[in-house]
């Protein structure tokens, strides 16, 4: 379904930013890219501190936006706590000269400017104005019909879901069930005496794409073993590159990233290009409701995890956000892991890759605009 907001003025247009972002930004500067006077969404970056170079903040933003399909212009908005200053000469908005800079980029690359506002806790105000004036701004967000609550910031939705200490001894207890199992078939140890639902999970194993299909139609609970199962798999570079490539396309997909990868442990054989590309955000768009259960189910499994089982699990998660343009939630993800292990290697490349303001190419498509 889609929503149409119509804004007829400055007010208005704030008042529906936080349903074009999905949420309500903190200490942000955010971006809409325009194709006439329609535009589909929003893309947020940090506000630049002060050991960033300017000019390269506002390249790299500019840059951002101009790559969104026929974008030929755009409005920011900055949102702080900072007070506005008062002089003598009037009001001074925060971080306007970084504003000044961003704006100087966009007409440089042939971008008309919508608007350039300025939300704080005291009230907003423009940067177009001359003399800018302070006014009020209502704190109630509204639910748009078809967008939800958007009253949280840009972490909102980003914390693992709580799980009681219970189901945790249940999937570390069936992880060492299934990891024991495991190594006693391939030394050919089998007793016959093995816990049945952990050989239920040793057949499942058996087609990991199938397994990895699978688990996406019940993302929001899976029982203690098929969780264990998951986390072992998602513990292997191997079978968690497979399930990132399954999610974002289809399972054969998946079976052929799992046949790639186990001819290249093998002999070396070339990935085909177009499974590596997935990882870098090129190719076709994913399924959004895809990896949205995706992402679910590895926030599941990394919340039910042994601490250092979770690098698997939380990676996935900053990966499938990052795949859907959260780029916010994936540093977080990527947080946690570097808590654990800062040498973890899927997550030092991801982080390098947000760092560099480094979106998939598939967000910036008309109809899916990144929301970082």
């Amino acid at each position: 379904m889609t929503t149409v907001l119509r804004a007829s003025g400055s007010a208005e247009f704030l008042s529906i930013v936080p349903s074009l972002a999905g949420f309500t930004p903190t200490e942000s500067l955010v971006l809409l890219p325009f194709h006439g006077s329609r535009t589909c969404g929003a893309m947020r970056l940090d506000l630049p501190t002060d050991e960033v170079d300017l000019r390269d903040y506002a390249d790299a933003a500019v840059g951002l936006v101009s790559r969104v399909d026929r974008t030929d212009a755009v409005a920011v908005v900055v949102y702080t706590d900072d007070g506005v200053h008062s002089t003598r000469d009037g009001l001074v908005l925060p971080f306007a000269v970084e504003v000044d800079e961003v704006l100087g980029r966009a007409e440089d690359a042939g971008l008309r400017i919508v608007d350039a506002l300025c939300v704080t806790a005291d009230g907003w105000s423009s940067y177009l104005d001359g003399e800018p004036e302070l006014r009020s701004l209502a704190h109630a967000v509204p639910e748009v019909p078809g967008v939800g609550d958007v009253s949280g910031d840009q972490l909102a939705g980003a914390a693992l879901p709580s799980v009681d200490l219970a189901a945790k001894e249940r999937v570390a207890r069936a992880l060492r069930d299934i990891t024991e199992l495991l190594e006693r078939s391939s030394a050919g140890e089998l007793r016959g005496v093995e816990n049945p639902q952990a050989l239920a999970a040793l057949v499942l194993l058996e087609d990991v794409p199938a397994f990895f299909e699978a688990v996406l139609a019940s993302p929001d609970y899976l029982p203690p073993f098929a969780t264990a199962a998951l986390l072992w798999c998602l513990d292997r570079p191997l079978f968690r590159d497979v399930a990132l490539t399954q999610w974002a396309t289809d399972a054969p997909g998946g079976a052929r990233t799992l046949r790639a990868q186990l001819a290249f442990a093998d002999t070396r054989s070339i990935v085909p290009d177009d499974l590596g590309d997935v990882f870098l955000g090129r190719g076709p768009t994913p399924d959004p409701e895809r990896l949205r259960g995706a992402l679910t189910l590895v926030r599941a499994a990394a919340a039910h995890a042994p601490r250092a089982c979770r690098l698997g699990p939380l990676t996935a998660a900053a990966w499938l956000s990052w795949a859907l343009g959260r780029a916010s939630h994936a540093a977080h993800y990527l947080d946690l892991v570097r808590e654990i292990d800062p040498e973890y290697g899927l997550a030092a490349l991801l982080e390098t890759m947000i760092s560099a303001a480094m979106l998939p190419e598939w967000a910036f498509r008309r109809g899916a605009t990144p929301v970082t």
